[in-house]
């Protein structure tokens, strides 16, 4: 048996999934959401094999609730819009079903999901690689999600399996790699300037050598980040020097 899961801000949308799915004799129904804040709550206690899933939401999008959720299910992707049909795969959907679907297209995004469940080697076994919207980073901090505006991130630090992003001299933690960051982060604004730093070019406000070819950023709020001699010529060409 199948575990669905719905989320999606439009009622009639909901109702046009659920209507779908009563064909289905091996998938049940186990929950619906409206918003990705309800979704991140029920996800967890209703453990889904399927979610059907919008992208354009209140609050958070469907890519930040995958990216926030510890265990995700198999995804098809419901959506009006279809500009994000290659980031979609690049999180490995099932299915991207552009509304209004017919209900042969959405029979097809089940077979595929069938498929998936049956053959070792359509399964995903690998974690979601998520692609950050560019303007914002989502972090889960205990109970609560914060957003924070990438024009708000000073710089990103390295700390074992996490990294630390700081806004002034504060941080919050996030489970997720440098080498993320520095993929998806924009590139005219974040500059990888040492293995474990990432840094906001708009928060420098010099650069200062402290011994033969070693060098330090200097940041608006203070703080001091060294720079790495194979990234100092990175930096340099970022700022036009």
């Amino acid at each position: 048996m199948i575990k669905a899961f719905i989320v999606d801000d439009e009622q009639l949308a909901r109702e046009i999934v659920k209507k779908r799915l009563l064909k289905y004799d091996d998938i049940v129904l186990v929950g619906e959401a409206n918003d990705g804040f309800e979704a991140l709550k029920l996800i967890p206690e209703l453990k889904p094999d399927l979610l059907f899933l919008d992208i354009q939401m209140p609050k958070i999008n469907g890519f930040e609730l995958l990216e926030l959720l510890s265990e995700t299910p198999a995804v098809i992707f419901t959506t009006a819009f279809d500009e994000y049909a290659l980031k979609a795969f690049e999180v490995n959907a099932l299915d991207y079903l552009l509304k209004p679907f017919s209900e042969e297209r959405f029979d097809a995004a089940i077979a595929k999901k069938k498929q998936a469940s049956t053959n070792e080697n359509l399964k995903n076994e690998t974690p979601l690689q998520i692609i950050h919207e560019q303007n914002r980073i989502v972090v889960k901090d205990g109970s609560e999600i914060k957003i924070i505006p990438i024009q708000d991130v000073d710089y990103i630090e390295a700390y074992d399996d996490y990294v630390k992003i700081y806004q002034g001299k504060k941080y919050i933690l996030k489970k997720q790699t440098m080498n993320h960051f520095e993929q998806v982060l924009p590139r005219n604004q974040f500059v990888r300037i040492h293995r474990s730093y990432i840094l906001n070019v708009n928060q420098l406000t010099k650069i200062e050598s402290y011994e033969k070819n070693s060098y330090v950023a200097i940041l608006k709020s203070g703080t001091s980040i060294p720079i790495s001699r194979s990234s100092y010529s990175d930096l340099k060409v970022q700022l036009g020097l």
